[in-house]
């Protein structure tokens, strides 16, 4: 039985070794590709100075919302926040930093 059970291990293909660089690869692949058809991103722009706490509650309100409209999961839901200079961001030709009249 032995002599057959090494027969059977030797006829199967040998896949080549792969180096951990590859393995990891592989791994970031599948996980991409297994992401890739519910994964939504979010890119949301938006004037310095909120709270680390507010952005907390900003991104779980933003997760909830998604997974319930598009139903995914929280972990394929990814959110960006840029924090933007008020003088790096202008709305009709009036820079944000250069009016007392914005809110």
């Amino acid at each position: 039985m032995a002599g057959a059970a090494a027969q059977a291990r030797s006829a199967r293909p040998q896949l080549p070794e792969l180096t951990v660089d590859q393995t990891i690869a592989a791994s970031r692949a599948a996980h991409f590709l297994k992401r890739s058809q519910t994964m939504p991103t979010f890119h949301i722009e938006l004037f310095e100075g909120r709270s680390l706490e507010q952005k907390h509650q900003f991104v779980e309100a933003i997760t909830k919302a998604t997974c319930e409209s598009l139903g995914v999961e929280p972990n394929s839901v990814d959110i960006i926040l840029t924090d933007v200079k008020r003088e790096n961001w202008a709305t009709g030709g009036r820079l944000w930093s250069e009016s007392g009249n914005w809110n």
